[in-house]
């Protein structure tokens, strides 16, 4: 009897246990406490993407199958742990109204709905706490207002979905009848103006949260700035975070000087530009560390200053298979990857010239450099709100042309289908004053505009940015305290000074030294490799090594090699005798004495596979012959804008990396 009365309990719970059952989509029933077996909870709603409402508005649900809610219970709004409670005001068997506190901004919630200990989950919503409500015209899909921070509109701003260009109305409204093919939208921030601020990020794009048929409203917000007739501009070139060779306590070096210098001239207006690889895809998750890592570094280090960014070849995720997947991490937390703003008197457009189209799956990384038919197309739609004879400052993350062995020639430096794109770009600038600042080589270099036109530019010029990182942060690894590139260029950054559509100076920065500091001196007497130097190197490498010995044998030549890092061909070095004698100065190509005692020799060193991040030959190099092994010399260096500066050679002149490390 006793198991028969076991039996039909279990079976009573079996049936009884389905009219328990959620069933509308995907609520969760989540019980507080005991749950109260009595009533229906059986409550079914669709929850949109995105509402806009006024303060303290009241927004309105879809009910499904006639499940409406009862006007007892309560909606749940949860974002980050916090849940703000709002009434139910009306309800209908197709609908309900629901009243929100005036304290509710804007945000992502988690909706959920109470009824007495029992509580269900309906899903996230975007709540849009909007000044008024807007009616889009038919076939508008994203739309919104431009204002300042008072709420006044901001008219004429040009905004994007990346195809699409547009402009706001005399009212801050823009729309946009938008595919959303690249799901965010951005606005190109006006002249006198600065976008807030999320750290270091300038927040002038959005994402988008609906799909393409349901249009959706993103405000912006502008604050008027002065001091954009005069300004400096930073532009900081690859720096390869990765949680690996010490390479954050070396950055934290790095973004020292950068504040130190920021400091020291804070009574003047700054802005800075990234030029790529901010982060090295092959560690994000081996280092664990990727584009989210990178931001907290950053904004550890670094505070009141915007920094706009450009995407490079590493900033890509490895093992996806199309150009737009591998951007989507990048996009999500850094920023579109083409974009233009404007300030002061110049209009600055970031590019990406690198295309994964090729990506197969794999960690082969197979990117193209060229620019997408897509950005071409944007790119002609931007520029027709910006007057012919401006000033542009273009940035991409690789260069556009090889780094010239002479005065006079130029190449772009990449496969026929790079320079057909680079030539239609050419084209759509034409007419513009465009200053390319690139990075990705690590090295620093420039072309000027006769040159570019021998590669089909007008008048553009090519500023190629040497890297934060220097050698992927292999030589203050190996050498603590010597931070230079493969060229010799020390780890640092560039500043231009801008005023009006002028630029007045392009200097580079190395990190831990003065401004001042623009050129290395080597008394090659004292500079000498052989392979003694790179004991346990298997002899398969004799002749990788070799270009290095035979660059710097033993001698006494009395030579003297210059390294003038951000030369070009308007610059002049000249050298004297302490006597006032001029001595005739070569301009030369060279590998780099400093790199290659510093990094080379120690990646050689018992190496049995010919190591990367080795010192390169580049051409910005001049070598002079001194009467003697003692006769001091004096180097004066000067560069196009009437910055001299001067070294005081004693000679002999010893050589050592000692002699080279950061000075703070």
């Amino acid at each position: 009897m006793k198991n028969i009365s076991k039996y039909l309990l279990w079976v009573t719970l079996v049936l009884l246990l389905p009219a328990f059952a959620v069933s509308c989509g995907d609520s969760k029933e989540e019980p507080d406490g005991p749950v109260n077996p009595t009533g229906d909870f059986d409550v079914q709603f669709t929850v949109p993407a995105t509402i806009d409402v006024v303060k303290g508005g009241t927004i309105e649900f879809a009910v499904l199958n006639g499940k409406a809610p009862l006007a007892t219970d309560v909606m749940m709004l949860e974002s980050s742990g916090v849940s703000t409670t709002a009434k139910i005001e009306t309800v209908a068997a197709d609908k309900f109204t629901v009243k929100l506190p005036e304290t509710l901004v804007s945000g992502d919630y988690r909706v959920a709905l109470k009824r007495d200990t029992r509580k269900k989950t309906y899903g996230t919503l975007h709540i849009n706490i909007v000044k008024d409500i807007i009616t889009p015209d038919a076939g508008t899909t994203v739309f919104g207002v431009i204002s300042t921070e008072d709420g006044m509109p901001v008219a004429g701003v040009v905004v994007s979905d990346g195809d699409e260009v547009v402009t706001t109305n005399d009212k801050g409204v823009y729309q946009i009848k938008s595919a959303k093919k690249w799901g965010y939208v951005f606005m190109s921030i006006p002249s006198g103006y600065e976008a807030l601020a999320d750290g270091i990020l300038p927040q002038f794009y959005s994402l988008l949260k609906n799909d393409a048929n349901t249009a959706e409203r993103v405000d912006f917000t502008l604050k008027p700035v002065s001091g954009q007739d005069n300004y400096k501009v930073f532009f900081l070139g690859d720096m390869h975070l990765a949680n690996r060779t010490n390479d954050e306590a070396q950055f934290n070096k790095v973004m020292a000087d950068f504040n130190n210098y920021r400091y020291a001239h804070a009574s003047e207006k700054m802005y800075a530009v990234t030029l790529g690889d901010m982060t090295w895809d092959l560690y994000w998750v081996s280092r664990k560390y990727g584009l989210p890592e990178y931001l907290k570094t950053v904004n550890g280090q670094v505070k009141g200053i915007q920094i706009f960014h450009t995407m490079g070849n590493h900033d890509n995720e490895m093992e996806t298979f199309s150009d737009f997947d591998a951007e989507v991490k990048y996009r999500r937390t850094i920023a579109p990857t083409y974009y233009s703003f404007n300030i002061g008197k110049v209009h600055y457009v970031v590019m990406d010239d690198i295309d994964c189209s090729d990506y197969d799956g794999t960690s082969s990384r197979n990117y193209q450099v060229r620019i997408s038919s897509d950005q071409l197309q944007w790119l002609r739609k931007d520029l027709e709100h910006v007057a012919k004879g401006s000033t542009v400052i273009a940035t991409m993350h690789s260069h556009i042309c090889a780094e010239p062995t002479s005065n006079t020639s130029a190449s772009i430096s990449h496969a026929s289908v790079a320079s057909a794109s680079m030539k239609n770009m050419f084209e759509i600038f034409n007419g513009y004053k465009v200053y390319f600042v690139t990075g990705h080589t690590h090295k620093n270099y420039t072309l000027t505009a006769t040159q570019m036109n021998t590669v089909g530019g007008h008048d553009f010029t090519e500023h190629n940015v040497a890297a934060i990182c220097s050698s992927w942060w292999w030589s203050g690894n190996l050498t603590p305290g010597v931070h230079v590139s493969l060229d010799g260029s020390p780890g640092g950054y560039a500043i231009w000074d801008v005023k009006g559509s002028n630029i007045e100076s392009m200097l580079y920065k190395a990190a831990g030294y003065p401004e001042s500091h623009q050129f290395h001196s080597y008394d090659l007497n004292n500079v000498s490799f052989s392979m003694d130097d790179v004991p346990g190197m298997s002899s398969s490498l004799n002749s990788a090594f070799q270009p290095y010995v035979s660059a710097y044998p033993k001698n006494s030549k009395n030579e003297v090699l210059i390294n003038v890092w951000n030369w070009n061909p308007a610059w002049t070095v000249t050298v004297t005798t302490q006597s006032g004698q001029n001595l005739a100065v070569t301009k030369t190509s060279a590998y780099d004495p400093l790199h290659i005692a510093a990094l080379t020799v120690k990646r050689f060193a018992g190496a049995t596979s010919k190591p990367s991040f080795i010192t390169e030959r580049s051409h910005h190099f001049f070598k002079v012959t001194a009467p003697d092994a003692d006769t001091d010399l004096v180097i004066t260096v000067k560069d196009e804008f009437g910055h001299t500066w001067t070294e005081n050679m004693a000679r002999p002149k010893a050589f050592s990396t000692d002699a080279y490390k950061m000075q703070n």
